[in-house]
Order: C-alpha cells, then sequence, then structure tokens
C-alpha cells in the first residue's frame, strides 16, 4: 500500500530520534535513490574531473547533498533546514539520585519547553563513541534504547497548592532530571547499563552524545484526520521535505540542486556543521574543484544561486490569538509561510519573497506571510548565517505549527504535500 507524504514523514521522524539518527536515515534514502558518497579528501587527490551525478555528504548529525544536473557549474538553488530539537541531553557522569530513586544528569539543550517533558515516558538515544583495537581510533555507532527506559515525574498539586494561580514554575538544574531506577545510585552504572544494551564491554565506551526523546509514535488526529502530532516537527519536518524535493530533483533531471541539513541550530548554529561555519561552502567549493572548475569559477556560480531556509512557522494559536500580528495571522493548512523581520532576524527580502512566491503560484501552492509582534522578541533560523556564510539571497520560509519546542508538536497533514510540491519546485527552477 502507497504511503501518503505526511505517512512516510511520520515515519522518518519516528525513526530519527536525535539529528544522527536523522543524518544517517537521510543518508539511507538518498543511497535508495541512486545517491553516491563524497569524500572530499579522495575528491581532492583525484587530478581527473569527477562526472556530474548525485552525492552527498555526511558530517556527525548534519548532511549535505546535490544533484549536479547537465549545467553542474550553473548557479545553484539550496535548501537549507536543521536536524536538531529541544531535548533533555545527558551528561558525561549521569549517575545520581536522591530518596530512594536512582537518577540521570540531564543538562537541557534549547529552548525546551520545560512542562511538556513531565511525566512522558522517554527512551534514551543518539551516538556512542566505542574504542577500537587498533589504536588512537574511536568508533561512532547509533544507539536506541529498546522501549522507555527514564520519566521526569511531576511534583503532585497536594504538594504546591499555589500551582493554580502561579502557574508551574521548573528549575532546569534541579526540577528536570529524570528517574530510572529504585535505590541508592552508584558511579558507573549508566556505563554499565549502556554497554550491555550495546553488547560491548563498558570500558570501550569513550564517551557519547545521548538524549531522552518521547517513545510516543506520530500519530493522526482531528474530527476529518486533518492534524499531524508528533515530536520534532521543528525540524524534521523541513528536513524530510528538502531531502524528498532533492530526489524528485534527480527523477527528473534538475540541477545543479543542493541540500544542507545543519546541526545546532537550536543553540546559535555555532559548530563545526551549524550555519554559522564555513563547512557548507568548503563542501561546495570541494565539490567544485571535483568536477574540474576553478575558484574563480565557483564563486560566480555563487553570484546566481539562491537558497531557502527551511524551518518551521508560527500558526495563529486560538487560545493565544493576542500574541501574534494582527495583519499576518496564519493557518495551519493554509500552505508555506513566507518568514519577515526587519531587523535580520529572517533572511527574507522582497525580492526572494517574490521569487518563492511566484514560484509556489506556478505549481498551485498557496503561500501565506509571517511577522512577528513588534513587543516580542523575534526567533530566528539558520537563513541570515548561511546567506551571511555564501552572500547568497535567501528567503526564509516554513511549515506552519503549533506547540513549537514542546515534545510534541501538531502541524496540518495537508501542509506536507504543499511543502514537498513547493521545495521541489523550487529546486527544478532555472536561475537567470
Amino acid at each position: 500500500m502507497m504511503l501518503t507524504p505526511a505517512e512516510e514523514m511520520a515515519g522518518f521522524i519516528d525513526a530519527s530520534p536525535t539529528q544522527f539518527h536523522a543524518a544517517h536515515n537521510a543518508a539511507q534514502r538518498l543511497v535508495d535513490a541512486g545517491f553516491t558518497l563524497f569524500d572530499p579528501q579522495e575528491a581532492a587527490d583525484d587530478e581527473t574531473p569527477q562526472e556530474p551525478g548525485a552525492r552527498f555528504v555526511v558530517r556527525d548529525g548534519a548532511l549535505i547533498a546535490w544533484v549536479d544536473g547537465t549545467s553542474p557549474l550553473g548557479p545553484l538553488r539550496m535548501i537549507g533546514a536543521h536536524t536538531d530539537s529541544p531535548n533533555l541531553r545527558i551528561r558525561p557522569r549521569p549517575d545520581s539520585g536522591r530518596a530512594g530513586f536512582q537518577q540521570l544528569g540531564v543538562e537541557v539543550y534549547g529552548g525546551a519547553l520545560l512542562n511538556s517533558w513531565l511525566d512522558r515516558d522517554l527512551g534514551i538515544a543518539g551516538r556512542v563513541a566505542l574504542r577500537c583495537q587498533s589504536a588512537d581510533a574511536v568508533e561512532h555507532r547509533l544507539f536506541r534504547s529498546e522501549g522507555p527506559q527514564v520519566r521526569v515525574p511531576q511534583l503532585a498539586i497536594h504538594l504546591d497548592r499555589e500551582l493554580s494561580e502561579r502557574g508551574l514554575l521548573l528549575n532546569k538544574q534541579t526540577h528536570m532530571q529524570p528517574i530510572w531506577a529504585l535505590g541508592n545510585p552508584h558511579e558507573g552504572e549508566f556505563r554499565a547499563w549502556l554497554g550491555k544494551e550495546m553488547g560491548c564491554d563498558p570500558e570501550q565506551i569513550l564517551g557519547w552524545d545521548l538524549a531522552c526523546f518521547d517513545v510516543q509514535p506520530a500519530a493522526v488526529l482531528g474530527r476529518q484526520a486533518e492534524l499531524l502530532a508528533s515530536a520534532r516537527l521543528d525540524n524534521l519536518c523541513s528536513s524530510f521535505g528538502a531531502v524528498e524535493a532533492l530526489v524528485a530533483a534527480k527523477w527528473a533531471g534538475h540541477g545543479p540542486s543542493v541540500i544542507v541539513l545543519y546541526d545546532h541550530e537550536e543553540i546559535g548554529s555555532t559548530s563545526a556543521t551549524g550555519a554559522d561555519s564555513t563547512w557548507f561552502s568548503q563542501v561546495l567549493e570541494q565539490r567544485a574543484a571535483a568536477l574540474g572548475a576553478s575558484r574563480s569559477a565557483f564563486l560566480g556560480s555563487l553570484a546566481g544561486s539562491l537558497m531557502l531556509s527551511a524551518d518551521m512557522a508560527h500558526a495563529t494559536h486560538p487560545n493565544y490569538a493576542e500574541r501574534h500580528e494582527p495583519n499576518h495571522w496564519v493557518d495551519l493548512g493554509g500552505g508555506p509561510v513566507i518568514k519577515h523581520n526587519v531587523n535580520g532576524r529572517y533572511a527574507t527580502d522582497s525580492a526572494t519573497a517574490g521569487i518563492f512566491r511566484e514560484i509556489c503560484h506556478s505549481v498551485q501552492v498557496p503561500v501565506q506571510e509571517y511577522s512577528h509582534r513588534g513587543d516580542l522578541p523575534c526567533g530566528s533560523t539558520i537563513g541570515p548565517l548561511a546567506a551571511a556564510q555564501l552572500a547568497v539571497p535567501t528567503v526564509d520560509v516554513g511549515m506552519a505549527q503549533l506547540s513549537m519546542h514542546s515534545i510534541r508538536e501538531v502541524m496540518a497533514v495537508a501542509d506536507v504535500e504543499l511543502m514537498i510540491t513547493a521545495f521541489t519546485a523550487w529546486l527544478s527552477q532555472t536561475n537567470s
């Protein structure tokens, strides 16, 4: 039975509890579509230019992929997104506890809505660094626990009678530590458990990048099954859309088309694989060199290129409509949202917005526009950073959702197909 786009995306998100899983699963989707791995070092050593093709690079929780097309050194059409989401990260020495409970020390990653993590059944996933047989060699292996392992219990209302009037106040250090066993804690118990789960000697474990995640799978809901509830819609929805658009570009023979799925957007993008790094531009230049192009030719291709920064957008909340700019309400199911901010929190300008709007019109995809309330701080995206790194005109676009940064978010089922259609059309256009 053929899956709908929303069902396909839900499966991708459920299989990607962390950014490392997301990059791995995106790469596997590309391999299935005929893409091949690009090795920058191998390409640098090869004096024979590569034939145009469809290739990708994975680094940690990030991915870059492209379709060269018939004019591989022409201007690029690009889509950028990010793979990370707010969560609870396991500390290097997590064994702790009190009052007869064993707990895990965690640190809050990004701007999580902390209350949404209470009383949820949480698994543990990420990547683990293992010592190899050869000296100085380290293996990174993906890990995902079987079923739920931990829980952050909320304090009963009987012990906090002012809760209804004051609201819930949570301290990241003291109130968010999950319980995972009964008894007194002992140093090394988490490492021992992890070694057993991975089938290795705990002494082989050199470190980890592990996080808690909600084990509840994505679900379609609503009177007419028009809503999709899921973890990590921000921003695996956009990552999925970018991958599907690039695969469609390959099948249709379009190019040169490029996607980049950055990591660390939720904490500012300042990392080796974040949007505020030179990694993307380095890989693009390596790609051009592998095709036999000079640096001058590479810079010339950037001069006519365009970037679409894809990150989720705020739908107008029915219970808090006053929190939104009154002339820019956004609907679930209303199609892609162009995001504007005159202070540079989004990269959109009238030129890039106009190009995107015309492309959507050509494929009969409706477009909405978002502008933040002037008396509230505005969030940001990879858009301004990527635009600055590449000096490429950029438009910031997202699909509407509610409950952004909650452990479980919601969007319209119809918007998934509209997103893929719009992103595919963006990559298929020929730059002038």
